[in-house]
């Protein structure tokens, strides 16, 4: 039975009560059924590992109930109450040292030494872009203890070594001056979001921009001579270029056209879903023929099929006899939201402000993701949270996968496209 502290806690985004981190890794073995060798062996393989989420969250920090009720008393904005919640997750656990304690068990269970983190919205906006960024890099530094900011590839590595955890920054657009003039003044906030810290950007968020069509939009045009001029920017900075939301043609021309690797970060394979982010053989070839990689995602209505961790299992096990090893990452796109610290109030669900319009950047009525089927048994998608990484390994290794096929799957593929963008960059 759901109490009422938990329904107030789903609404404002607490979806993951402390006891779930045993309770999903139940799940997970159920899912599973391991052997006990296949299990103790994935297990250790996971220790002794790199592991990048290759595009993640990590984390999440509760907001401050008192706070977020005075903001809607007060008949805030539906602006100022989104900047207020994300805000809150992302920089709260490195302030309470409840949800600190909280985040670092998180962290430990999942095994994650690096997450590839959204921290740039869904725009191109520079002022938009830069909100995440900030709450990012004002989270790990004031926590290090936690998370750090990782610089550079090496970083990563160091932090795997030493069993530590960072974050690689990831902006979920490509940040322009917007004065639509002359090309080079309209790329160079790409070089000063790389020297703040960001390391991947996607080109598209399934709509259309200046740079190319998105997985949202009907009509897939492509990119544009434009978005070839950003592309080649990127590569010469040092940014790695992210196709994870763009439509059929961009991410084709994107693989074709970048001199570096590139990445479809976090996504699925069309060949077992038919949904606009998943992408095709088509487009996994020609990221893979880039030197790139297809990260998976760990989104149940997303993976469709049985909605549990099998089902990522199978988007793995397509990607990598078909691709092969060396063109495949985990790219969870969830994370952890932390237990609620502070007293909620029963009545406090009653005065949230509800969301009535879709945004600009969501998908089309015609290609949104399929509900999880009602009666569906709740461990499925248990099985599938962000501190269950470990029983990713033990499923892979189940399918007879070799420890370096799943080390580089882990993150092998991961560093070695953050190299390459980083080695081959102009300083």
């Amino acid at each position: 039975m759901i109490t009422k502290k938990q329904a107030v806690c789903r609404e404002i985004g607490a979806k993951n009560p402390v006891h779930l981190i045993e309770e999903s890794y139940q799940c997970g073995l159920k899912i599973l059924q391991p052997s006990e060798r296949d299990l103790q062996h994935g297990l250790e393989l996971h220790r002794q590992s790199l592991v990048i989420d290759a595009y993640g969250f990590g984390p999440q920090g509760i907001a401050r109930v008192e706070r977020y009720k005075q903001l809607i008393e007060s008949n805030a904005t539906p602006l100022e109450i989104q900047d207020f919640l994300e805000n809150e997750k992302m920089t709260r656990w490195a302030f309470d040292e409840a949800q600190q304690r909280e985040a670092i068990k998180a962290w430990q269970a999942s095994g994650v030494n690096c997450i590839f983190v959204n921290a740039g919205e869904e725009s191109n906006q520079v002022t938009t872009v830069l909100h995440r960024l900030a709450r990012r890099s004002y989270a790990a530094n004031a926590a290090p203890h936690v998370c750090t900011r990782a610089f550079d590839p090496a970083d990563i590595q160091r932090a795997g070594e030493e069993g530590k955890h960072c974050y690689y920054m990831s902006a979920n657009g490509v940040p322009l001056a917007n004065r639509h003039q002359y090309p080079e003044e309209e790329l160079r906030f790409i070089q000063t979001f790389f020297q703040l810290g960001t390391r991947m950007m996607h080109l598209t968020y399934n709509r259309a921009n200046a740079i190319g069509d998105g997985c949202g939009e009907a009509r897939n045009g492509g990119l544009t001579d434009f978005g070839r001029a950003v592309i080649k920017e990127m590569n010469r900075v040092g940014v790695i270029v992210d196709a994870a939301h763009c439509g059929e043609q961009t991410s084709l021309d994107a693989a074709r056209c970048s001199d570096r690797p590139m990445v479809v970060s976090h996504s699925m394979c069309r060949a077992l879903v038919d949904h606009a982010r998943a992408k095709s053989d088509e487009v996994v070839r020609a990221v893979a023929d880039s030197g790139g990689f297809i990260g998976i995602v760990a989104l149940a209505t997303f993976l469709k099929r049985s909605y549990d961790l099998n089902a990522m299992l199978d988007h793995l096990a397509y990607a990598i006899d078909t691709f092969g090893a060396d063109h495949v990452a985990i790219a969870t796109d969830v994370g952890y939201t932390l237990e609620p610290v502070d007293d909620f109030e029963p009545g406090l669900s009653q005065i949230i402000k509800p969301t009535t319009r879709a945004a600009w950047r969501s998908l089309s009525p015609y290609n949104t993701s399929s509900p999880i089927p009602d009666g569906w048994p709740r461990e499925k998608e248990l099985s599938l949270r962000w501190t269950n990484f470990p029983l990713y390994t033990v499923g892979l290794v189940q399918r007879g996968y070799s420890d370096d096929t799943i080390r580089k799957v882990l993150g092998g593929n991961a560093i070695r496209v953050a190299k390459a963008s980083w080695d081959q960059r102009d300083p």
